[in-house]
């Protein structure tokens, strides 16, 4: 399957890093006709409630994917259109301002990304996947005002066969080696483990965990050399509404224990 760069290690990221949460919060989604519109409300540590509101729409070839609008003043403005079969040209506007295209042909993924904002830089990847199910690529950033020339560059590679799946990126221009990797032990448990490695520190446990479909809900548990130990449970608690309740504590202080209570619906 064609996969972006920023993406190699997409499954063992997204099983030990999505639904962990420390707040809580309200998620409504309700589409009216060819709009869909969502609000977000989250509780602050304080007990201060902010909200958010976006919709996204589509007029013709133009896809509007997120227009937001923030408690804070903020706004979001996400748009692509595809112009051509396997282009895919899209503005991401928050804080900044960024023009994306991504190209897709066959096993190859190429990405580009301007800074329209502040034209600083410019970005780039490519990933060629092969048919012994190994993706190789490489990414590059070449500033354009401030520090000019290449400002980073990284490669790396995946793997992936029946229930074993292993990538190696880098990172801070290849001075760091990042590993991810998963095993579907069951159709309902799978382990993942991510690590960092570098001359500074020969090998740093970012996480070690892993997600089981029991008959009640979805499980997920977590542990990184920081001594800290989460756990996740996602269930459907009624047709379209999805509850996720989210705990971490330290090892070394158990009376620092945090949690995190999301609805979806």
């Amino acid at each position: 399957m064609p996969t972006k760069f920023a993406d190699l290690a997409k499954e063992p990221k997204d099983l030990l890093e999505e639904d962990y949460t420390t707040k809580v919060s309200l998620k409504c989604k309700k589409a009216a006709g060819p709009v869909t519109v969502t609000i977000e409300s989250e509780r602050a540590s304080g007990g201060q409630l902010s909200s958010k509101i976006g919709t996204k729409f589509s007029y013709g070839a133009l896809s509007f994917d997120k227009v937001q609008l923030k408690a804070d003043g903020g706004q979001v403005l996400e748009t692509s259109l595809k112009p051509a079969p396997g282009l895919k040209v899209s503005f991401k506007g928050n804080k900044g301002a960024d023009l994306c295209v991504d190209y897709t042909r066959g096993n190859l993924v190429s990405t580009g990304v301007l800074d329209v904002k502040e034209m600083s830089k410019v970005s780039g990847s490519a990933t060629l996947g092969l048919p012994s199910g190994v993706i190789l690529g490489g990414s590059l950033t070449y500033g354009l005002s401030g520090k000019t020339g290449v400002t980073a560059f990284d490669v790396g590679g995946s793997y992936g066969s029946g229930p074993i799946f292993a990538s190696v990126t880098t990172a801070s221009k290849m001075s760091q080696f990042n590993i991810a990797m998963l095993y579907k032990v069951s159709p309902v448990m799978t382990l993942a483990s991510l690590t960092t490695h570098s001359s500074a520190k020969a090998c740093n446990v970012l996480a070690v965990g892993g997600a089981y479909k029991a008959s009640f809900a979805d499980l997920k548990a977590k542990v990184g050399s920081d001594g800290i130990v989460s756990a996740v449970l996602v269930k459907d608690v009624a047709p379209k509404v999805t509850l996720t309740a989210s705990g971490s504590v330290s090892t070394s202080d158990f009376s620092n224990f945090k949690y995190g209570v999301g609805i979806v619906m």
